[in-house]
Formats: C-alpha cells, structure tokens, sequence
C-alpha cells in the first residue's frame, strides 16, 4: 500500500495533514471567460501555501486534469520548493471542459488514456498521477460524454486501484454517482464523492456516507455558495451519526481572488478558521486527526504493489 505524490511514492503515514481537493495552477478560463478563473501565478500560490504549512499543513491532492490546464512539472516544483506532499490527478473533469481531443472519445478511450498516464507518467513530464480526478457529472444530469468518462475512469480504477474524486455540481447527482459505481462493482472505500458541503440535505449526504463512500466537503470558506456556519452544523451532524471516519476537508480555491493576498479565504481557511470552530463545538481532537490525516490516509491509498 503506497501514495503516488508528483514526486514519488511515499508511505500513508508520511501523508500528514491533508487538503483533500485543491487547485494550484488551474486555468478554467478557456470555458468560463474570466481570467480570475487563471491561477497560475506560482510564486503567489506558492505564499498562500506557506501560510498552509504554518497551521500545520502537509499534504494537498491537486485535482487539476486534463483540460484544466494541468501542469505536472509546475506542481513537482512547488512541491519541492514548499517541501509539501503533492497528488497530481488523470482523466478530466465535465462538460464543457472536456478537451477538444476527447469531446467524442467513448468509454474504451477514456480508459485507456488513464490507465496509461497512470502506468507511465503524465504526457512526456514521466510524473505520475496518484488520483483519477476530479471527474465530474453536471447540475442534476449526467451528459453523454460525462457518462463515457465516468465508465472509462471506473474501468481504469478497476484495473490500477487509484482511488477516484468526484465533482458533484452545486452537490447534485451523489447518489446517482454512488449508484452507478455500485452497478460496475467498484470498491466504494476506494471512492471520494466531491462537494458535499454544498449538498444541504443531510439525509442524502448520510445515504452517500451509508454506501461506504468517503464524502468530501471540500468547499469550505466559499460562503457565497454557503455559510460556513452551515457546513459545521453538517459536518456535525454526520459525526453523530457515526461517519467520522468517512469525511474529508478541504477548500478547493479555483481562482485568484480565492488568495489571501487578493483579499481571498486562502488555502489555510481550513486550519485557520473551521477546524478551531469544529473544536468549539466540542469536536475531539481525536476525531479532528481522522477528518485531516487518517481519512486522507486511506481514501489515496494505492492498495497494490508493483
């Protein structure tokens, strides 16, 4: 059992603290027309981090794909200058994002490309992936080429044992995601479904949780889609319901103004703000050490050898 990281393998236990579903050079502006959507200022993300690591920071799973404006090279870089441990992502994430080169691919294709970048490396960089993600579905549907990259990125799954990272649009379609990995017979242990802190029906939330799913709540500090305040009574609510070892966190910043230094939450807002809040509300720090180091653990672990 490993953890593939930009720079390497590395064991679970070297993981540490762990942002589950970040973005550090990502370009979103081709479809969005927005250059905000373009954070690809390493050196001020790279600041950002630093203020990651002073709250304790260790880990991030970066999932920026292909069409995404992924860059393998720039996230080994910042790894080694920030002396952070870095999962870079395969596959692609939804439409309209979708790269022009695979906007008719099939199911056959999409797994073939992944299990190749996971075997060999990303593009020519040899640096591998050690997630397939975040692979998304749209605001309650799956489009066509949505549900060939979701059958393509099962099969890879299946053959590679990459843990897999949803996007789920404004938290719509988890239990449709759940459903169909059910029916193709993936591991869900093995499963991270994605934006569950901006799904504000408990009930679905906890039947995601029921499947064995790690659930991600990987939007926190963005209150314009959600109150914080919201998302810890949620996140509450789910620990006493019995799912503490099931959750993850994270704050998934996508855009300059995300930033701290451009008046944004920062990549920190976690550290910084939520957890101290979880903790007065009476939350254990026994429990808070599974959300940011145990869950994170085993949701990217690679369960094989060779």
């Amino acid at each position: 059992m490993y953890i593939q990281t930009v720079l390497g393998r590395i064991q679970p236990e070297e993981m540490g603290v762990c942002a589950c579903h970040e973005h550090l050079y990502v370009d979103l502006s081709r479809i969005k027309n927005n250059d905000d959507t373009c954070l690809q200022d390493v050196e001020l993300v790279m600041k950002d981090l630093s203020e990651f690591k002073k709250y304790g920071g260790k880990a991030i799973v970066e999932v920026t794909n292909d069409g995404m404006g992924r860059d393998a090279t720039k996230l080994a870089e910042i790894s080694m200058k920030m002396d952070l441990q870095i999962i870079a992502s395969t596959g692609c994430y939804k439409d309209p994002f979708i790269p022009e080169d695979k906007k008719q691919w099939n199911r056959d294709l999409f797994a073939e490309w992944i299990v190749e970048e996971i075997e060999y490396g990303i593009g020519e960089t040899r640096i591998k992936p050690g997630v397939i993600g975040e692979i998304g579905s749209s605001h309650n549907e799956f489009k066509p080429i949505e549900m060939e990259l979701f059958f393509g990125a099962i099969e890879a799954a299946k053959l590679t044992m990459l843990p897999l990272s949803t996007h789920t649009t404004l938290g719509s379609c988890a239990l449709e995601q759940v459903e169909l990995f059910q029916k193709e017979n993936l591991p869900l242990d093995h499963v991270v479904i994605g934006h569950q802190d901006l799904n504000t029906n408990d009930k679905i939330v906890i039947e995601v949780l029921k499947s064995g799913a790690f659930v991600a709540m990987d939007t926190i500090g963005k209150e314009n889609y959600r109150s914080d305040q919201d998302r810890l009574q949620s996140l509450i609510t789910f620990i006493e319901s019995g799912y503490e070892e099931q959750i993850l966190l994270s704050s998934d910043l996508t855009r300059k103004s995300h930033l701290r230094a451009n008046g944004g939450q920062g990549y920190d807002i976690v550290l910084r703000s939520f957890i101290p809040a979880l903790k007065e509300r009476g939350i254990s720090e026994k429990i808070i050490k599974k959300l940011l180091v145990k869950n994170p653990q085993k949701a990217f672990s690679i369960r094989k050898e060779g």
